[in-house]
């Protein structure tokens, strides 16, 4: 039995909600008027399954779920911060694209068991406190549907070249000891010289395990 869901700490709310509140999303540094290209590449080689149902979580203003709803997947995208979400909610409304935007602490995501088909996290990982690695993977694991596939992307302790970013910075071995349990990993690539400081150093492509693994003894 699984225990009862974590919860992000307020502190760690409050200031993804400043952040948003107080500066134009256009101005933030890890804002990107065209999608990922992982997303790109994911879309382009069917990582997901074509019409599937995709989560992006951390949104942020929403490029990403915008372009997977272009691309004819059934998105939802999730963020801490209400202004991050409203900005979202703006850009699909101009853009005539229907996302299901919404504000939600992503260790208690608002959706039932195994919603989806996909997962997309282009760097909210990384930003989470270490004892609740575990936590996020579960609940990853919970809205995922078995066989899903779940694009990862973070900035790992061992980037080179990248000044600023996360504090908790989880190195690969520690990436995968969070996702194991739940995950399987397909393959997992680095960035071998990021061009800008926010640029995640790694990417991976999981896979929903039909049934957890039991943790190590």
């Amino acid at each position: 039995m699984r225990a009862a869901r974590a919860e992000l700490p307020e502190s760690l709310k409050d200031g993804w909600r400043r952040t948003y509140a107080t500066r134009p999303y256009r101005e933030l540094p890890w804002f990107s008027p065209t999608p990922n290209a992982w997303v790109r590449r994911a879309v382009r080689e069917r990582w997901w399954r074509p019409r599937g149902r995709v989560l992006d979580i951390g949104c942020g203003a929403g490029t990403n779920a915008l372009f997977l709803a272009r691309s004819g997947y059934r998105t939802s995208g999730v963020d801490l911060a209400p202004a991050a979400i409203d900005a979202a909610r703006g850009r699909a409304a101009r853009a005539g694209r229907r996302v299901d935007f919404r504000v939600a602490d992503a260790l208690r995501l608002p959706f039932p068991r195994r919603t989806f088909d996909g997962l997309l996290d282009i760097g909210c990982f990384h930003t989470l406190p270490v004892r609740l690695r575990r936590a996020y993977s579960q609940e990853l694991g919970r809205v995922l549907r078995p066989g899903g596939r779940y694009v990862l992307s973070w900035i790992g302790r061992e980037s080179a070249g990248v000044a600023d970013g996360p504090p908790h910075r989880p190195s690969v071995e520690e990436t995968a000891r969070a996702f194991e349990e739940e995950f399987l990993f397909l393959r997992t690539e680095h960035i071998a010289q990021p061009r800008v400081t926010f640029l995640p150093g790694y990417w991976a492509l999981l896979e929903r395990r039909a049934r957890p693994r039991p943790p190590p003894r």
